[in-house]
């Protein structure tokens, strides 16, 4: 019988340690940063993600909008599309207009001042329906969702991420009617990175 390559240490820590594999945690932990820590303005950013009409945002008696923003769960947001991790808007015929928000990850490399740690570059793509994006009053929506998603994550420092630092800011065409905005931080990775310890497995 032999046994199997061993993952995890005597005290049960994992010795397999690597940036991607904190990816799933990076993402669940910005996600929870807008859409449940930071009140009100997490409500804010479901109003201009669900909420289609100019006035989503500033009718606040809204009774229509105030269930739909308190019923919509970050679970219900990613379930029904409007927050992606997969590089795809597909759009059936029926389907309605919505506005996306999409996380990615890109350009690992060593931090500089210790190779332990990794850097990359976090994406958020906002991307919203021509006919959605006036506001009025000369704001667009997705500019408003990027300052809203910017106002929460630039300078703040998440457990296991590291402190997001504000790359850059491009603009985003898809097709004829979908358009937005890509905002890119630069965040720094620490010790989560590592798989959960596992039984040793013997053949």
């Amino acid at each position: 019988m032999r046994m199997a390559r061993r993952y995890i240490n005597e005290d049960g820590s994992s010795n397999i340690q690597s940036s991607f594999l904190s990816c799933q945690k990076d993402t669940e932990l910005i996600l929870k940063k807008l859409f449940i820590d930071s009140y009100p303005y997490s409500d804010d950013l479901k109003r201009l993600l669900i909420i289609n009409t100019k006035d989503c945002l500033t009718d606040r008696t809204n009774e229509k909008y105030l269930e739909v923003v308190n019923d919509t769960s970050l679970g219900q947001l990613a379930e029904d599309g409007y927050v992606r991790f997969v590089p795809r808007i597909s759009l059936s015929e029926n389907e309605e207009v919505k506005s996306y928000i999409l996380i990615s990850y890109d350009k690992f490399y060593p931090n500089e001042t210790n190779s332990y740690y990794r850097d990359c570059v976090v994406m958020i793509d906002i991307i919203c329906h021509i006919d959605c994006w006036d506001l009025g009053n000369f704001e667009t929506r997705p500019l408003k969702i990027a300052g809203y998603i910017d106002g929460i994550l630039n300078n703040t420092k998440l457990s296991g991420i590291g402190k997001f630092n504000f790359v850059a800011c491009s603009e985003v065409v898809l097709s004829e009617n979908l358009a937005g905005y890509c905002l890119t931080y630069k965040a720094i990775h620490g010790d989560d990175d590592a798989i959960e310890p596992e039984e040793e497995v013997f053949e």
